[in-house]
């Protein structure tokens, strides 16, 4: 069973390749994305988080996940060294930490469903358990940023996490916190594979605004691999990606 929804301004798809998968469990976890949306968008205003950036509510009188999401955002500003960091001239961006999160929160509700082959994907970035409908690891192409219709490699992933942080979708929405005024333009893609979604996406966001050091960070990172294309359309990727490179 598949199904595409627009949620949080973007497609998010859920695949459950079960035959006892249902359309309940489906509408469970797109709730559970709308809940994220209600409660962390910067662009509705009576989410939480504009009532904070208001000083309408206080941190600690948020709920359980707003402040789990400014603790995890406050260990991850620590172990890249400030290069994430969802406070911008005292207002918060909580974006580049919520969807890896939410998308990783949204599997655990099919995986603890006794689901074990399925995957969750919003805006590209995707978890995902098991095996394919053809008992194959499930398969995803990162794109080429100078076109976006191109597959320039297909991954194999399995019980990991795939996110991309890039400009050529969004524009210039990543910034260096220790350098705000500095446009980032060497890189224009940076793909990472990490043990979940939560973990790959925070460092995707954390290594692009490191700009072309970004890959070696993600190369210090134990049980991490990454893509990066460059503004001189080059490739360069850690030891390790090769393993998950797919070849007919």
């Amino acid at each position: 069973m598949k199904q595409t929804r627009i949620l949080m301004g973007m497609p998010v798809t859920l695949e459950i390749n079960d035959a006892r998968a249902t359309e309940l469990i489906l509408d469970n976890v797109f709730s559970y994305f709308e809940y994220i949306d209600e409660t962390f968008s910067t662009y509705k205003e009576q989410s939480e988080i504009s009532r904070i950036n208001r000083h309408e509510l206080e941190l600690e009188k948020s709920s359980e996940d707003m402040k789990t999401i400014f603790a995890l955002a406050e260990e991850t500003r620590l172990s890249t060294n400030g290069f994430f960091d969802i406070q911008h001239e005292g207002y918060y961006d909580p974006s580049g930490i919520v969807k890896g999160w939410a998308i990783f929160n949204a599997a655990e509700i099919i995986r603890q469903k006794g689901f074990e082959n399925f995957y969750v994907e919003a805006g590209g970035d995707i978890q995902a358990f098991g095996l394919n409908s053809r008992g194959q690891e499930w398969r995803v192409g990162i794109r080429n940023p100078f076109n976006i219709d191109e597959i320039v490699k297909v991954v194999s992933i399995s019980n990991c996490g795939i996110a991309t942080s890039g400009t050529y979708i969004r524009g210039q929405h990543i910034y260096n916190p220790n350098n705000c005024n500095e446009i980032i333009t060497d890189v224009l893609s940076l793909t990472v594979i990490g043990p979940d979604i939560y973990e790959a996406d925070r460092f995707a966001t954390a290594a692009f605004a490191m700009g072309r050091s970004g890959i070696m960070f993600i190369e210090s990172l134990q049980g991490f691999e990454g893509y990066m294309i460059d503004q001189n359309k080059m490739a360069t990727y850690t030891t390790g990606f090769e393993r998950y490179t797919f070849h007919d």
